[in-house]
C-alpha cells in the first residue's frame, strides 16, 4: 500500500478555508470583515504552479551537474567521478578502496573500476601497507597531482560541493522533500543510491 505523502514536505501548500469556532461572529466584532474563502479551482492552480516550479528546479540542478561533468571530461580527459576520487586522494593520501567508496557513497566494486582506470592513466598509484602487506593503499602520482591542480573546480562535482554548503536545517528540509518524492514514485530501486550519476562516469 502506497504511503500518504504530505504536500508540505515537497513545498506544496494547500490553502484551505478555516471554520470559525463555536460562537465566533456573535457579539463584539461580529460585523468585522472576513477574508474571502479561496475557491477550490484557485487552490488547485496554486498547487499546479508549485509542481511546475519544482520540476523546473530539478531540471536546472541536473542539467547544471551534467554540464559541469562534461566540462571536466573535456578539460582533463577523466570523468567527474574519477576526478572526485583524485580530489579525495589529494586531501588524504593512503586511503583504501573501501574508504574511498564510503566517501563517494558508491559500491566498492564501482570504486575499484574507477581506480583501475586512473591507474592505467598513471594518475593514481597503488602501494602495500608497511604494517600489513595484504592492505593496498592509494595515492596520486606526480602526474595526477599536476592534473588535478589545473582541473575545473569544484573537483568533487557540482552536486557534492553544493550539498556540502547546506547547513543541517537545509539538508533536513531537502531530505524530507526528496523522500516525499520517492514515496510517490512506483518501483524505486534503492540500489541506485549507490551508483554514480551516469553522466559522471
Amino acid at each position: 500500500m502506497r504511503r500518504k505523502v504530505s504536500l508540505q514536505a515537497v513545498g506544496l501548500f494547500m490553502v484551505t478555508k478555516r471554520k470559525p469556532p463555536v460562537g465566533e461572529g456573535e457579539g463584539e466584532g461580529a460585523g468585522a470583515p472576513r477574508a474571502a474563502p479561496v475557491s477550490a479551482p484557485h487552490a488547485a492552480s496554486v498547487v499546479g504552479m508549485s509542481q511546475v516550479d519544482a520540476l523546473r528546479r530539478l531540471r536546472i540542478v541536473i542539467r547544471a551537474a551534467q554540464r559541469h561533468s562534461s566540462w571536466v571530461e573535456k578539460q582533463c580527459g577523466v570523468s567527474g567521478a574519477q576526478l572526485w576520487v583524485m580530489q579525495e586522494l589529494l586531501e588524504q593520501p593512503g586511503l583504501r578502496v573501501g574508504e574511498l567508496a564510503a566517501k563517494l557513497a558508491i559500491h566498492q566494486t564501482t570504486t575499484s573500476n574507477l581506480i583501475d582506470t586512473l591507474v592505467k592513466k598513471a594518475y593514481v598509484v597503488k602501494a602495500r601497507d608497511q604494517q600489513d602487506q595484504r592492505v593496498v593503499t592509494l595515492m596520486l602520482s606526480a602526474q595526477g597531482e599536476a592534473m588535478i591542480q589545473r582541473a575545473p573546480k569544484p573537483a568533487r562535482g557540482l552536486l557534492p560541493e553544493a550539498l556540502g554548503k547546506l547547513d543541517a536545517r537545509g539538508l533536513g528540509h531537502l531530505n524530507q522533500g526528496l523522500q516525499a518524492l520517492l514515496d510517490v514514485i512506483e518501483q524505486v530501486d534503492e540500489g541506485y543510491g549507490l551508483q554514480p550519476l551516469p553522466f559522471t562516469m
